[in-house]
């Protein structure tokens, strides 16, 4: 993935995964629920993972 976009609530956290990657604590800190499992929905776009769900966030990915 080039980019990481995480959505929980109106809050979006973005990742460039090629300039600068977050560390894997960092990334998985927010992708994972509070059960240990990816969060849901998650969606792939190319080489964008989008994960949670923003209406915003999804519009700017699908457009």
């Amino acid at each position: 993935m080039a980019r990481v976009i995480v959505a929980r609530g109106t809050a979006i956290t973005q990742f460039d995964m090629k300039k600068s990657p977050p560390s894997d604590a960092e990334l998985l800190k927010h992708i994972l629920g509070p059960t240990g499992n990816l969060r849901a929905p998650t969606l792939r776009i190319g080489r964008t993972l989008l994960v949670g769900f923003n209406h915003e966030a999804y519009t700017k990915a699908l457009t």
